[in-house]
């Protein structure tokens, strides 16, 4: 299995998730979610999301069969609360309640459907046809690491960036949020209503 270590498809695979997962590009979300004081568990979160990769990567399809979902019905839900969150950006309200439990933030919507969301989950079961599993879960450990960093270091970035661009950045992205959950939305819908008998 070691034997089939390739830095170049580690590299490939690492990038396709980074794309998708865009951590950097979550950034706002978080800093919103801090000003409303809710609970955001960097190791939580994404030892979280690493078990719903790890868990959709070898027994995706099934898993899904198993509760009678599909993909595109997966995607659907996920494109929910992704508009939910955007909603909450742009407008500046608060719609998803942090009720103070265990997992406050951590688990929704952070580990799912911010880094372990449908496109990702549905990107890294892709990857199989093209690289070696031994090299898709290094990319996949190292994509983890890169977000753990991102999501523990909150208070240092908000420094950095200051509030004033801060708020941009979180309209912004509520916008582009906005767009990537109503054509996630979208896309799954048509394709669920192509397959309806007609």
């Amino acid at each position: 299995m070691f034997s089939n270590i390739n830095f170049v498809e580690i590299f490939g695979a690492f990038i396709v998730m980074a794309a998708i997962i865009d951590i950097f590009g979550s950034i706002p979300i978080f800093m919103s979610m801090k000003e409303q004081n809710k609970t955001i568990k960097a190791g939580q979160a994404c030892l979280t999301a690493l078990a719903l990769f790890l868990a959709f990567f070898f027994a995706g399809d099934a898993l899904l069969k198993l509760f009678g979902i599909d993909k595109e019905s997966f995607a659907v839900a996920g494109a929910f609360v992704l508009f939910t969150l955007a909603v909450e950006m742009i407008l500046g309200r608060e719609i998803i309640k942090n009720e103070g439990g265990k997992g406050g933030a951590s688990i929704v919507p952070i580990a799912f459907p911010l880094i372990a969301g449908p496109g990702a989950l549905t990107a890294l079961l892709s990857l199989r046809a093209d690289y070696a599993v031994i090299n898709i879960i290094i990319a996949l450990l190292l994509n983890i690491l890169l977000d753990y960093i991102v999501i523990s270091q909150l208070d240092r970035i908000q420094k950095l960036l200051g509030e004033n661009l801060i708020f941009i950045l979180r309209k912004f992205f509520g916008v582009i949020l906005l767009a990537i959950a109503v054509n996630m939305f979208v896309n799954n819908i048509l394709a669920i209503i192509s397959r309806v008998p007609k």
